[in-house]
């Protein structure tokens, strides 16, 4: 059966977004593959490139996240990389309201709220984040469902 894996692409910023994502949700850096470590016949990279992610994997909880740098977004100077007609949020269950504050504070550092703080009819706190590096991000807790 096949499996549906969520990635996320940035540009030049994966390694400070998973440093993030670590101290944020605990996650755990699964595999973690630079440009310079890419197979030569695969890609050949830049000085410039050797030090971005070519690809890699966290694990929030029992889900992987997949991640890594666009190179060409890299190349042509492009700091933002988004989609067209809809974005893709991730959702975080947190086991405690004092687990989502936590990372609610890390997330908004430089980051944009798009929902603050509250409760809804479904759990006891919910937000919604858009990282510094553009991650977004909705995190709930005290799910009611």
């Amino acid at each position: 059966m096949a499996k549906v894996e969520p990635i996320l692409g940035f540009a030049g910023v994966a390694n400070q977004a998973m440093d993030l994502y670590v101290k944020a949700f605990g996650a755990k850096i699964k595999t973690k593959i630079l440009f310079a470590d890419a197979n030569k016949k695969d890609y050949q990279c830049t000085e410039d490139e050797k030090d971005l992610v070519y690809y890699a994997e966290i694990a929030i909880g029992r889900q992987t996240i997949a991640l890594g740098d666009n190179a060409d977004a890299v190349k042509n100077g492009i700091v933002e990389i988004s989609g067209n007609s809809f974005s893709i949020d991730l959702l975080v269950h947190f086991d405690s309201d004092e687990e989502l504050k936590t990372a609610y504070g890390l997330l908004s550092d430089g980051g944009t709220v798009t929902t603050p703080l509250c409760s809804q009819t479904y759990c006891s706190l919910t937000c919604a984040i858009v990282d510094r590096f553009g991650g977004r991000w909705q995190l709930m807790s005290g799910y009611k469902g």
